[in-house]
């Protein structure tokens, strides 16, 4: 018999608004994620959909909830990573990462990541305080997820050329304006960021840049294609962004788009991108 290939979700969240509240929940449009999502709501469908192991991902920009997601993880075996949040701009970082791996957890500590979305600043990761954070995070031996628009990729970009020693993973595909069905300056920025070889992409959030009550595989298939073409299966990896993408779709319809987004590629490299890709860039177990 066959053994099911492993899938890794490389990109998911969860909140408790007892404990925190999440800020960027405004507006009637998101109000469905208005509400707890638990470790134990997710599992079930990921475990339904052959998912065998996930990183947890940053949701806002508060120190406390880092050791919250590194005890979440080592009490878990479905979380092999979590990338957290710390100020990059602290003169102390390299002291707190250090702190970071030593609490419960500590050895599931794969990345970082800053909601570099809401900076004003266009070109914010260019900021000597901001290089700095980020040669602090290579020296760890972390990476970078960045979550960011289109209109800063060129900063990302500049920023991953500054730093060849640091692994930048790019969220969601840099947020294409799939609800437009325009694809530049998207794609030439894109394409120009994964010119680095230091640098990865997510192959996740589609179903949410697009229309969330009229998509179809087709709608994402030219930007998925773009991303295909421009960092290689080996440099491509899935993440669900659940439970964001229930705005749009069910964790298990997102896994089966992304399957048939890449149903083209070999078995090596459909298994790179469902897996083997997450499980080299943030080395998990």
């Amino acid at each position: 018999m066959t053994a099911r290939p492993r899938i890794v979700d490389a990109h998911h969240h969860v909140w408790d608004l007892a404990v925190r509240d999440q800020d960027w929940i405004t507006g009637e449009a998101l109000a469905p994620l208005r509400r707890d999502f638990a470790l134990a709501d997710l599992e079930p469908e990921a475990r339904a959909a052959g998912v065998s192991a996930t990183v947890l991902v940053q949701t806002v920009t508060a120190a406390e909830e880092t050791p919250e997601f590194l005890a979440l993880a080592e009490s878990s075996d479905l979380v092999a990573g979590v990338v957290g949040w710390t100020d990059l701009t602290a003169p102390d970082i390299a002291d707190t990462l250090a702190a970071l791996r030593e609490l419960p957890g500590g050895d599931r500590l794969v990345g970082l990541r800053h909601q570099v979305q809401g900076e004003p600043d266009p070109e914010w990761l260019l900021r000597p305080d901001v290089l700095r954070g980020l040669a602090a995070v290579a020296d760890a031996g972390l990476v970078y997820d960045l979550v960011v628009l289109p209109h800063q990729l060129p900063a990302a970009t500049r920023a991953a050329a500054a730093l060849p020693g640091l692994v930048l993973v790019l969220d969601h595909a840099g947020k294409p304006p799939i609800a437009t069905g325009h694809t530049r300056p998207w794609a030439d920025e894109l394409r120009a960021f994964a010119a680095l070889p230091n640098t990865v992409c997510k192959l996740s959030g589609l179903v949410t840049e697009a229309d969330w009550d009229a998509w179809t595989p087709d709608d994402l298939r030219p930007y998925a294609e773009t991303v295909i073409d421009a960092f290689g299966p080996g440099r491509l990896m899935f993440g669900s962004d659940w439970p964001v993408c229930r705005l749009a779709a069910t964790y298990a319809e997102v896994l089966d788009t992304a399957r048939t987004l890449i149903q083209d590629l070999g078995d090596d490299e459909r298994a790179a991108v469902l897996a083997t890709t997450a499980e080299r860039v943030y080395g998990l177990r």
